[in-house]
This record gives C-alpha cells, structure tokens and sequence, in this order.
C-alpha cells in the first residue's frame, strides 16, 4: 500500500512553538486583563466595559455625533451587539440619535450630558484597573516593549502606526 502525499500551501508556513505558545499567552492576556477591568467596574457599581468605549469615542465628536458603522469602527471591544447597545444606551438617557443633515434616512449618535458624566465617572476605576494590570507588575521599560510588540502585530492590519 503506497501512501499519497498531498501537498497543502496553507500548511507549509506553520507557526513555530513559541510562536504558538506566544499567541496562546495573548488572547489569554485579553481576556484575564479584560475580565479583570469588568469585575472592578462591576464592583463600583459601574456598567460593563463596552459603555464605556462607546461613550468615550461619541465623546470625542460630541458636536457632530457619530454614525453607528462609525463606532463600530472606532470601539475597541467587540461589535457584534453594537445596534442593542446603542438602544440601551439610549433608553437609559446616555445617548441620543439624532436624523443626520446629510441624508435624511440615517442617525447620528451623540453623547448627552448623563453620558458625559457617566463615563467621567467610569474613568477612575477603569484607570486605575489599567495601572495595576499593566502599569505595576511591568516595568516602564517593559511598558514601552509591549507598546513597541503590539504596535508591530497591528502596524501592517491598521495601516498605521499608534
């Protein structure tokens, strides 16, 4: 019996083991840094993480507002509930749409003052999580390293540089 080899292209650049292990160690990362930020917000008495990221990139255009594709494209966390999010967020009085001047059929997003305030309130906790995470445990220093690593990982998806 002769076995037949097949050649697959996809298979013949295959990651080395501590590239393996380094990706691992990654999302591991995330997701123990991520829980770790949502469990101090939680026991503030603050809502999740994803306001947060929304409230703060419709407070960086709080004149003009945002169109909702362009949160999806600012926010860091994941996207996939955005519309859902947008509604609470609304219903709870954090947020506003607005019909948009430029074409009649489309919303524009904008942060109202209890947005506003909630995520100055967020900040220091989500801050202070950020310091002891990363901040304590690594050196200024290594601080700098895992700036310069990731920037490299995203420089060739983002198109530039952070």
């Amino acid at each position: 019996m002769q076995l037949v080899s097949f050649s697959m292209p996809f298979m013949e650049n295959v990651p080395s083991k501590q590239t393996e292990a380094a990706w691992v160690l990654l999302l591991r990362a995330q997701q123990v840094l991520l829980a770790r930020v949502e469990a101090a917000l939680k026991e503030s008495g603050l809502p999740p993480l994803s306001w947060y990221d929304v409230l703060l990139e419709l407070s960086r255009d709080a004149e003009s507002g945002l169109r909702q594709y362009e949160i999806g494209e600012r926010v860091l966390l994941n996207k996939h509930n955005l519309s859902r999010l947008i509604d609470r967020l609304e219903s709870d009085g954090l947020v506003k749409r607005e019909a948009c001047d430029l074409d009649g059929r489309g919303n524009v997003v904008k942060i109202s003052k209890k947005g506003l305030q909630l995520k100055q309130q967020m900040w220091p906790v989500y801050a202070q999580a950020i310091q002891e995470l990363i901040g304590e445990p690594l050196t200024v220093t290594q601080v700098r390293s895992l700036a310069s690593i990731m920037n490299t990982l995203l420089e060739p998806h983002t198109g530039k540089s952070e």
